[in-house]
């Protein structure tokens, strides 16, 4: 790890529209906490920012449907979310809004240095304007018909039925979401911010300097660098927003995506306000975005041109993103309500917060989307938390209390040379040198973003612990050698402690029951801990302990059935689709000589792009481990290039190069077809190494 001063991290400012939802934590917030809580372990400085972000268009929509002015609609959501994050133990040094004052002459302040450079350009053009209401109509603000799939209701931004990106102005029978009138088109001036200009320094500093971000951010990034930037609108003609700081922008406000991010800078102003910039202009700060992926071209690309523009800012040096997480085979969806809300699990499971954190992190959509189910929640929970680690720390716990009358006993050398004795000290050895090992992977995981691997590291010390302890067998040892049982439980202590230091980065709450059964609050072992990356003293001989208490319990059915009902309620459409459209009848039957022909692999994608006069074609670039292949692939009503970046797919790799619109597909990208004609990529259920075949 690159020694730094300070670390910034920031999580994304997560929309003032509605609740908290399960994908939004794994996505950003659980993977920045657990990495804030570890560098803290470690010493260092850090700023952990976020905040409710509280503009734009979905907010004033969402203000009219309810009712109410969009500052009583961002309250209501802003305290919603600030009370849920703060029940579940994210530990934001400060969560702010983008409504405070501090953010609004922040963000004035930003965009007017960067007109004193005379970087933006005004431009007049035609938009769409509602007579009926006198006010011009945002890009949500208009619906109409999709030219790509005839969706009667696709937004003036995007279809979201096909995925397809639009303008206001191809939609067919575009009409006002205010009204319901048609629009008109009236001319309107507007700030555009110049990111073609910024287009070479991107390419130099991103694509050439960050080439160990991970794939699915960094080819993101390259797709849209490779096709070209362009001026972005950073003005909108709203009355909800702040302000163009200009005597001639009556009645315009930033855009959302140009304040937004400036609440980062603005936040660690409220928090730190004579010492702020430390934090945003000191080189030797590292400052870090967690994000989820829909959120990568902002972040990596518009923020960090703008800092640049701005001057004097330190840029991002590395921005984990993460993919999406799914809900029982299905994409979250806040208009069916097919979600958990993170503020009902808290109401639903109190005191459980570490079974949700260690859930998600194990799931945790790091290099592709994943799925959360109640079932598998259980089964990780029952079968790992409760039978391997809160087992292991109960069971030392009882053992050390029964024998020694919870007195930690003698941590002495074993004497004597007869064989029982070798084999517990030999047993003793190979434990020490597993866990030392675990730790070490442990942190080497935390400290390039693999919180999956590092939580898995975490639960290894206690599968050590348990084999270590079945190995020994204390309890028989009892009868007739209470010094060498002595020695064991000495340093099964020593793992309990030391799993307690592995656990608070992940599983706060677990670690703090340990330290109350070891009566310790372990300080002066948590920094050797985390200094040396490796096994350390905890208590010593003698020491009295606190209470035997079960770490965590075990998840009913009747816990589990509870919440797959409340998600059933909300599905009535999905069933009846279901029944709607019968599976497909197999096709004629083939003898293996025929599949033994196909050779199929997977690969991962480095690049994406759609194809020019075509609606259904992409132009994927796959790293195949023989040099890479470009393939076309006709998914692109159901999956933007965008999303494709750093995917894993199944690919037939012998099928003969046939040539497309001009182009040579080299392959075919294996899809599953769901009964509502929705194809879903065939990729493997862990990653693989690019080029594996499929067997």
């Amino acid at each position: 790890m690159t020694n730094f001063k300070r670390y910034t991290l920031t999580a994304a400012l997560p929309y003032a529209n509605g609740p908290l939802h399960i994908g939004h934590i794994a996505g950003a917030y659980l993977p920045a906490d657990t990495y804030a809580r570890y560098l803290r372990l470690r010493g260092e400085d850090v700023a952990f920012i976020c905040g409710s972000d509280e503009h734009g268009v979905a907010i004033t929509l969402g203000a009219r449907k309810e009712g109410v002015t969009p500052r009583a609609f961002v309250d209501k959501y802003h305290q919603l979310m600030k009370k849920a994050f703060e029940d579940f133990g994210i530990s934001f040094d400060i969560y702010s809004r983008t409504s405070n004052p501090v953010h609004y002459e922040t963000a004035q302040e930003f965009f007017k240095t960067i007109y004193d450079k005379d970087l933006f350009i005004e431009e007049t053009s035609d938009q769409y304007y509602d007579e009926q209401e006198g006010i011009f109509l945002a890009d949500r603000y208009i619906i109409g018909t999709c030219p790509n799939c005839s969706n009667p209701n696709a937004y003036g931004d995007q279809c979201e039925k096909c995925g397809t990106s639009l303008s206001p102005k191809q939609l067919i029978n575009p009409r006002s979401t205010v009204s319901g009138n048609t629009p008109v088109l009236k001319p309107t001036k507007h700030w555009y911010f110049p990111l073609d200009k910024f287009e070479g320094w991107l390419k130099e500093w991103l694509i050439e300097g960050h080439k160990d971000w991970k794939t699915n951010v960094y080819g993101q990034c390259k797709s849209w660098l490779d096709q070209g930037l362009q001026p972005r609108s950073i003005t909108r003609d709203l009355d909800w927003g702040i302000p163009v700081p200009l005597p001639d922008a009556n009645g315009k406000v930033l855009y959302v995506w140009f304040d937004a991010p400036i609440g980062y800078i603005s936040a660690t102003k409220e928090w730190k306000p004579n010492d702020w910039q430390k934090y945003w202009k000191d080189p030797e700060t590292r400052l870090i975005h967690f994000i989820g992926k829909d959120n990568i071209v902002f972040h990596c690309i518009i923020f960090p041109a703008m800092l640049k523009a701005a001057g004097e800012y330190i840029l991002p040096d590395n921005v984990p993103a993460n993919e999406f997480l799914n809900l029982e085979g299905e994409k979250l969806s806040t208009s069916r309500n097919h979600a958990v809300w993170l503020h009902e699990y808290l109401q639903d499971l109190p005191g459980r917060r570490d079974e949700l954190r260690y859930v998600l992190t194990s799931i945790s959509p790091e290099t592709k989307d994943a799925d959360f189910t109640w079932k598998d929640y259980q089964q990780k929970v029952n079968s790992e938390m409760v039978s391997i680690l809160g087992n292991f720390v109960n069971r030392v716990m009882v053992l050390t209390w029964k024998y020694f009358d919870g007195k930690v006993p003698s941590e002495h050398e074993l004497p004597g040379t007869d064989d029982r004795r070798k084999r517990v000290l030999s047993l003793y050895t190979q434990a020490h040198t597993d866990l030392d090992k675990a730790v070490k992977d442990m942190a080497d995981a935390l400290k390039n973003f693999r919180f999956r691997e590092a939580q898995f590291q975490m639960l290894n010390l206690s599968r050590i612990g348990n084999k270590f302890l079945a190995d020994t067998e204390p309890w028989k040892l009892a009868k007739e050698d209470m010094e060498a049982v002595g020695c064991i439980l000495n340093y099964a202590l020593t793992i309990v402690g030391n799993i307690a230091l592995a656990m608070e980065p992940f599983l706060p709450d677990g670690a703090a029951s340990i330290c109350k059964q070891l009566s310790s609050d372990l300080k002066q072992s948590r920094k050797n801990f985390w200094e040396k990356e490796a096994m350390v003293h905890i208590v010593p001989q003698g020491h009295s302990l606190g209470k035997a208490e079960l770490l965590y319990r075990n998840v009913e059915d009747t816990e589990i059935e509870k919440q797959t009902e409340r998600l059933k309620k909300h599905q009535p459409v999905v069933q009846a689709a279901a029944i709607d459209n019968p599976v497909k009848p197999l096709k004629p039957e083939i003898v293996f000589d025929d599949f033994a022909k196909l050779d199929i692999r997977i690969g991962t994608v480095t690049a994406a792009e759609k194809m020019e006069k075509s609606n259904k074609l992409l132009k994927l670039r796959v790293n195949d481990g023989l040099g890479g292949r470009t393939i076309l692939s006709g998914i692109a009503l159901h999956y933007t290039p965008e999303e494709m970046i750093g995917k894993q797919v199944t690919f037939i790799a012998n099928l003969a190069p046939r040539k497309m619109m001009g182009t040579e597909s080299q392959g075919m990208i294996l899809m599953a077809e769901d009964k509502d004609g929705k194809l879903k990529l065939v990729s493997p259920i862990d990653e693989v190494s690019s080029g594996s075949q499929v067997s």
